[in-house]
């Protein structure tokens, strides 16, 4: 008889108190979290407005598709310029202004990859950036019904994102090599060395921007993989973050292994 338990029937073995929590789930319980998850589910709803409007104010659909291969080549550029030099920068925690946001849409992960609640980013964040970053491109290119359509394709690479953002911190094994690979990269940046990696599921601009490698043994460890530089002494001269937390910044995640241990020299530890 089979020992399978539906994920609603095992919402429990998937809770740990406030958030799900990926390393302790499986790719089924993956698939409900992700598919009932409010973030999600707005960013579907937004997908089939910004579609509708793009189709609304459209003359021509195919001059309206033309911001969908130009938002997949732009999209991530900008992402990695953000993720690496505002996410991974050090002013937004050294302002009492922007310390909270900073917490919540970085430092958090970073110090807890494997909850899921702070993995994905708020829409208050999100979607207003998916807009700024897109919109104006296809507005350039084909008026509102570009920028719809632009806004739209920002949001299901989104989506995508965010799945392989979960698979790459869940306790699972990935069968397909490219995911595989492109999770061993991620598990290097969470655990090895901050400073690399950016990306999620498109390495080319770390590629392109020297950010890129490939094993652990490529670069000394970080002793910053876990606070993002947010330290001790930086929490003590920046206490807004602290505060906001209500203990010190952690060197590891709960239940991480020793800082003194090293990822092994093909980077493949569990994330």
């Amino acid at each position: 008889m089979s020992n399978f338990k539906a994920p609603w029937r095992n919402m429990s073995a998937i809770r740990t108190g406030r958030s799900f929590d990926l390393g302790k789930m499986n790719l089924s319980q993956l698939w409900f979290a992700y598919l009932t998850y409010p973030t999600i589910l707005l960013y579907f709803a937004l997908i089939a407005g910004a579609t509708w409007a793009a189709l609304h104010f459209s003359t021509s659909l195919w001059v309206t598709l033309i911001p969908v291969p130009v938002v997949i080549v732009v999209y991530p550029l900008a992402w990695y310029a953000i993720h690496r030099f505002i996410l991974h920068g050090r002013w937004l925690y050294r302002n009492h202004w922007t310390a909270a946001l900073w917490k919540r849409i970085h430092f958090d992960h970073h110090q807890d990859p494997h909850l899921l609640d702070v993995l994905f980013g708020s829409p208050l964040n999100t979607v207003p950036t998916m807009g700024i970053i897109t919109m104006p491109i296809g507005g350039l290119i084909a008026g509102w019904s570009g920028a719809f359509c632009a806004l739209a394709t920002a949001l299901v690479m989104t989506c995508i994102y965010e799945f392989f953002h979960c698979i790459q911190h869940l306790a699972y094994k990935p069968r397909w090599k490219w995911v595989a690979d492109i999770k061993q990269l991620h598990v290097l940046h969470h655990f090895h060395d901050e400073d690399g990696n950016y990306g999620i599921t498109n390495y080319v601009p770390d590629r392109l921007f020297s950010s890129f490698y490939r094993e652990a043994r490529d670069r000394p460890r970080s002793k910053h993989v876990f606070n993002l530089g947010y330290d001790i002494e930086e929490a003590h001269r920046y206490p807004w973050v602290m505060d906001l937390t209500g203990s010190p910044p952690k060197d590891r995640p709960d239940g991480a292994r020793p800082a003194s241990s090293r990822v092994p020299a093909d980077g493949n530890r569990a994330a």
